[in-house]
């Protein structure tokens, strides 16, 4: 702690009331540091169990003193608030999302100088909802040569590409807990295998967590049970680093590719005019059985 130790003799009435008022004062202090990192938000502790091994991050709530210059954190563990320096980070822009007071952030420590960060996350603002778009591509005979394929593509008719090459919304929502969940299902029907065209397969995600400044996903592949359950196998960690971050956007690179995602803020939006037009297309051929 940094309050400093009073030494007094233990039998003495002026003793006692020194030490309640130093115990007050302690108290007192704490309560006023606590209140400065929270504000009025909610407090929802940071789940450690699920730290990855060899993570360095160090996480807790930002507190009033933060600055382009410093970032003031009150560590998950109730230690005191630590300042660290963050000048070298904003420069080279690794503060991703600028912390307010009271969110939840993780703070990655110099190997060598432990008062400095290399990297900031805001964990608050990472969690969410994340889109990007995806569009369906030309179904074609597995024999297909390239110039039958492109000769298939000219050859489609502009009322096809209307109906059928409709964007669809992927991602993943980041939730409390390091809990993720797949964003863009449309539901499927036996009509799907026979229309021309066919969308990418939608990952199916479980669990994200950080790992030294880095965003790490971990997908599989989904068992349908009899009881109605769901078994996840073949589970698979994603590391990207996270290049952007800030209000509504989101920059996530991996292997050297780069994608963009942007937020939204009900899972209800997400393919809406894609679920809509399924549901016609869907209506329609059942309309057409019936004649």
């Amino acid at each position: 702690m940094f309050f400093a130790r009073l030494i007094v003799p233990l039998h003495s009435e002026t003793s006692i009331m020194t030490m309640k008022k130093v115990n007050i004062l302690a108290t007192a202090v704490a309560a006023l540091a606590f209140t400065a990192c929270i504000g009025e938000k909610r407090i929802e502790p940071i789940n450690e169990d699920w730290r990855l091994e060899g993570d360095r991050t160090i996480y807790g709530l930002a507190c009033e003193g933060c600055s382009d210059s410093t970032l003031v954190l009150l560590p998950t563990d109730g230690s005191d608030p630590i300042s660290y320096s963050i000048i070298e980070a904003t420069k080279a822009g690794r503060i991703l999302g600028k912390p307010k007071i009271g969110d939840r952030v993780g703070v990655v420590p110099n190997e060598t100088d432990s008062l400095k960060g290399d990297a900031v996350v805001n964990i608050d603002q990472l969690k969410g909802i994340w889109c990007y778009i995806v569009m369906p591509k030309l179904r074609y005979h597995e024999d297909a040569t390239e110039r039958q394929k492109e000769q298939l593509v000219n050859a489609m008719e502009d009322s096809i590409r209307e109906t059928y090459y409709i964007p669809r919304e992927y991602g993943f929502a980041m939730q409390r807990n390091w809990v993720a969940q797949s964003v863009g299902y449309v539901r499927e029907t036996t009509l799907d295998t026979e229309s021309p065209v066919v969308y990418p397969q939608l990952g199916y995600f479980t669990e994200w967590h950080l790992w030294n400044g880095d965003l790490v996903i971990t997908s599989g592949t989904p068992q349908f049970n009899e009881d109605k359950t769901t078994t996840v196998i073949d589970m698979v960690d994603d590391t990207c680093r996270i290049d952007f971050l800030q209000g509504d956007s989101l920059v996530l690179s991996s292997d050297g590719i780069s994608r963009s995602y942007y937020r939204k803020e009900n899972m209800n939006e997400v393919n809406q005019k894609a679920r809509q037009i399924a549901e016609r297309l869907r209506q329609q051929a059942l309309d057409e059985t019936k004649q």
